[in-house]
């Protein structure tokens, strides 16, 4: 395929993978689309061995890493508040509003050789999902390979383009709205992808199909990538159509061979309708779709506080979450396999069943040549 995107990293087919397992980056990647590793739950050793083994996987082909280094949280005005400080602002109530369903719902603590709270998402050094946190992970990331740098949430800081572009590495970046793109671009973005509402994690309002025409026109000549209820080829189709160079898929990898999705939100996907979904503030602070479970019915209901703004949220329910995932592990437990969920988008409803991930670009570029000769044959 010849799109700008296809030029651009020197790529067959302009599907750009979003994905925390490096072994579906790998295999995207081999069978001639792109991965982008989402790095914001690595440590920076974490990512250093990850990109390590992507790179020897790979070999010449190209592929990314992505970041969340959001424009607005909490601390943030008072020039970054360590992790201590953020942590020491969490309300009691809202520590025991967590106490509170995992004792209802019959979660054990972690055990004792399970170090609570390990890991990035911990706060141990850095609070998550802040510039501070993102600052060693991008010197692991421009010590590697990489072609493409995206920030997921709100404009790229300036020394990230500054250290992208010196290192000959394009600049992504997501966006809800044609004011977020057109701010991105004013800013020296090399790709912007337009996210609608049907995505998966941080999303806006604006549903894809509207959403994409207006930010490709909005940014001309920057190319734009759609996203947001992709996982198809109609939809990789319709998305070209629309002015899009390329696609931007996260939700569609989560269910295949590869993915290290939990087996047990691996089976609510594989079991989930596209109206099993819905935006809630509940894992991270910021609105972002995902599986509706228990545990996102515990957060809307009336004895919740409300969830508190990101940082603060993730550093809050981080030992939950692994005491959860660990939990469901164990098919007797009922309660903690009510409560798992994970980031989704509205495509889970077709994603019935579970295929290596290079079978998913293969079966994607077969359908998008069927209808591209649909509508071809309509034209005659």
């Amino acid at each position: 395929m010849k799109t700008k995107v296809c030029e651009m990293f020197d790529i067959e087919f302009p599907i750009l993978a979003f994905t925390h397992c490096r072994d579906v980056v790998a295999a995207v990647t081999r069978a001639g689309g792109y991965g982008v590793l989402g790095a914001v739950g690595h440590t920076p050793e974490q990512l250093d061995i990850d990109l390590r083994w992507i790179s020897e996987e790979v070999g010449d082909r190209p592929f990314g890493v992505d970041l969340i280094v959001p424009a607005k949280y909490q601390g943030k005005e008072d020039g970054g508040l360590s992790a201590a400080d953020l942590r020491n602002m969490i309300p009691d109530a809202h520590r025991a509003f967590v106490d509170d369903i995992l004792e209802r719902y019959d979660v054990p603590p972690l055990p004792q050789d399970d170090a609570a709270g390990s890991g990035a998402l911990a706060g141990e050094s850095e609070a998550p999902m802040t510039y501070e946190q993102s600052l060693p992970l991008m010197d692991v990331a421009f010590s590697h390979p990489i072609s493409l740098m995206v920030n997921a949430l709100g404009p790229p800081p300036p020394d990230m383009i500054e250290r992208a572009h010196g290192n000959g590495v394009k600049v992504g970046a997501l966006a809800g709205k044609k004011s977020h793109a057109v701010r991105h671009a004013a800013v020296g973005v090399d790709l912007i992808i337009a996210q609608g509402h049907e995505a998966g994690g941080h999303t806006g309002d604006i549903g894809t199909m509207v959403l994409v025409p207006e930010i490709v026109d909005a940014v001309a000549p920057v190319p734009v990538l759609a996203a947001g209820g992709i996982g198809t080829g109609r939809q990789m189709a319709a998305s070209l159509a629309l002015g899009a160079e390329g696609i931007w898929c996260g939700s569609v990898w989560l269910t295949t061979v590869e993915a290290e999705t939990h087996p047990l939100v691996k089976e609510k996907f594989l079991a989930a309708g596209s109206a099993d979904t819905l935006r809630s503030r509940s894992r991270t602070g910021k609105p972002a779709r995902q599986l509706r479970s228990a545990w996102t019915d515990e957060w809307d209901g009336p004895a919740s506080p409300g969830p508190l703004g990101m940082p603060l949220q993730p550093m809050l329910i981080a030992e939950a979450s692994r005491r959860i995932d660990r939990a469901a592990m164990n098919p007797e437990n009922e309660g903690a396999a009510r409560l798992a969920n994970y980031f989704v988008g509205q495509i889970v409803g077709s994603m019935n069943e579970s295929k290596h991930a290079d079978r998913v670009v293969l079966d994607m570029v077969d359908e998008f040549i069927d209808a591209i000769q649909r509508v071809n044959d309509m034209m005659q």
